[in-house]
């Protein structure tokens, strides 16, 4: 009987035994996949991502040792925005080859003409906010007079106390001259056109009008800038000496400033003629 029973003990462990190990490799395979992950592969390479790096703003410098570069870089695009308009409505190219700043004293006021290759043209005219003294050329320091004659920019400074600044070359060799002969040691110096409204013999354009001429003269470069101060608008009425506190060469002063401007624009004086002659009428 036991002989009997033995092949059907045999063949029930050997069930048991295949339904254990089909078991476990169901367990392994659901283990596997519970882990979102391959088995025995190799990573997959990631490509790098391209970082996109803000736009590059090249440091200023601090108040004080400020550059005309960082100057251009502060007020330049929105200067030359302006100075564009300008230039657009005169029907003229910019930047100019060459310009002339006239600074008419009594009507307190900057004319900006300019020239490429053709004759020069009236491209803007600001309003002088400060200009002290009265009609009649500097002669000496601390007299608060702002000069008389024609000027050059000897230089600009970034880093004025006056927000910007222009230096002209007073005195020139005319001034200079005339001091010699009549004996005037310090005919004074440091004169600027510049920002804000205060003047102690210079002229005052105001921080937004110096920005726009000093981004010009940048552009245009000093050398090609020439300032031409009146005592008024010879245009409309003529520069007359008849004063006795004026000096015996101011009629050769007042003839070359009138020279000057006369030749900027046979246009404009024309028409300032007519108008000023309707006045009298």
């Amino acid at each position: 009987m036991y002989n009997n029973l033995q092949p059907l003990f045999i063949s029930h462990i050997m069930k048991s035994t295949s339904k254990i190990i089909g078991c476990l490799t169901l367990t392994t395979l659901l283990i596997a996949c519970s882990e979102h992950r391959p088995v025995n592969t190799l990573p997959i390479p990631v490509k790098p991502q391209t970082q996109i790096k803000p736009n590059y703003v090249p440091p200023i410098n601090p108040l004080g040792e400020r550059t005309v570069e960082d100057i251009l870089q502060i007020y330049g695009a929105h200067a030359t925005r302006k100075l564009n308009n300008y230039f657009a409505k005169a029907k003229a190219s910019f930047p100019p080859k060459e310009i002339t700043l006239v600074a008419l004293k009594q009507e307190k006021k900057l004319e900006l003409w300019a020239r490429d290759k053709q004759e020069f043209r009236l491209i803007h005219t600001y309003n002088i906010q400060a200009a002290s003294g009265v009609a009649g050329p500097k002669l000496r320091q601390g007299d608060r007079q702002v000069p008389e004659g024609i000027y050059r920019i000897e230089g600009l400074n970034p880093n004025s106390n006056y927000h910007l600044s222009m230096k002209l070359n007073y005195p020139n060799e005319f001034d200079l001259f005339h001091a010699a002969l009549e004996g005037r040691s310090n005919p004074g110096s440091d004169i600027f056109i510049h920002g804000r409204a205060i003047s102690i013999g210079c002229l005052a354009m105001g921080n937004e009008n110096i920005e726009e001429l000093f981004v010009l003269t940048a552009k245009v470069g000093a050398e090609n800038v020439k300032v031409v101060i009146a005592p008024h608008d010879p245009r409309v009425y003529p520069l007359t000496t008849d004063s006795a506190q004026l000096p015996i060469w101011t009629t050769e002063l007042y003839a070359n400033i009138f020279r000057e401007i006369n030749a900027l624009s046979t246009k404009v004086k024309s028409t300032q003629t007519m108008r000023s002659q309707s006045m009298l009428h």
